[in-house]
């Protein structure tokens, strides 16, 4: 689905991924999970392109829900999958501390599972190369694309900023539709490793100039990046 300029979203409210198109050929921003693989083919024959234009896939952090068609993109079409050093082994081999799913509602959250399952997201297959990146790098794809520090979620968890397409990708450093409560807005991610180390990561999001805040579950936001992070401490309260 194309939400503006450059700028195309796979997936729905519950797991989304994101497409960038330039004239450079295309960058994706996170795998979501591996029934998108479809998505994927759609919007790319939407665009008249193919995965060959795909230049590189960067991902905000290597949980499952993320990670979905990385392997089979670097393993059939060659393209390199970039990922925070911090969360390297993360999306190599599913490797997670446990933490606390926090308040619940029955229906949100087998809406959740239900579309795990219809989009296979009970085959994880992890990521067996990786490029890692680190904080502050500017990465040589389609849309020149920041590595912006946020850390909490995951040790790794990175904010891509794409001034290009006027857009920061934020994956579960936040998120705007908990996926087990239905809770709708910003707000704090479920499943984060480190709260506080969360709440502390929304000052490098504040920072930045963009239209568009995007995260992997939940509606896209038009709001600044300083009134989304503000909004998200307000809900954590």
């Amino acid at each position: 689905m194309k939400l503006a300029p450059h700028l195309h979203r796979l997936g729905n409210d519950v797991v989304a991924c994101y497409l960038i198109d330039t004239d450079e050929g295309i960058t994706l921003i996170d795998a979501g999970l591996p029934g998108h693989w479809n998505d994927l083919q759609n919007e790319l024959r939407s665009l008249g392109k193919s995965a060959a234009d795909i230049r590189g896939l960067v991902l905000t952090h290597g949980d499952s829900d993320h990670i979905g068609f990385a392997e089979r993109l670097r393993r059939e079409h060659g393209v390199p999958v970039y990922v925070h050093t911090a969360d390297a082994d993360r999306a190599r081999t599913g490797e997670k501390p446990k933490t606390s799913m926090g308040p619940m509602k029955i229906g949100p959250m087998l809406g959740f599972l239900s579309y795990s399952v219809r989009k296979n997201g009970l085959r994880t297959t992890y990521v067996r190369e990786v490029t890692e990146v680190h904080d502050g790098d500017v990465l040589d794809l389609p849309g020149r694309p920041v590595i912006v520090p946020m850390p909490g979620h995951s040790p790794g968890s990175v904010a891509v900023h794409v001034p290009l397409a006027d857009a920061v990708f934020v994956g579960d450093a936040l998120t705007t539709r908990h996926v087990l409560t239905g809770r709708t807005g910003p707000g704090p991610a479920p499943f984060t490793d480190d709260p506080e180390a969360s709440r502390a990561s929304l000052e490098q999001l504040a920072r930045l100039r963009a239209s568009w805040v995007l995260p992997g579950h939940g509606a896209p936001s038009h709001a600044t990046p300083a009134q989304v992070a503000d909004a998200v401490r307000q809900a954590g309260a």
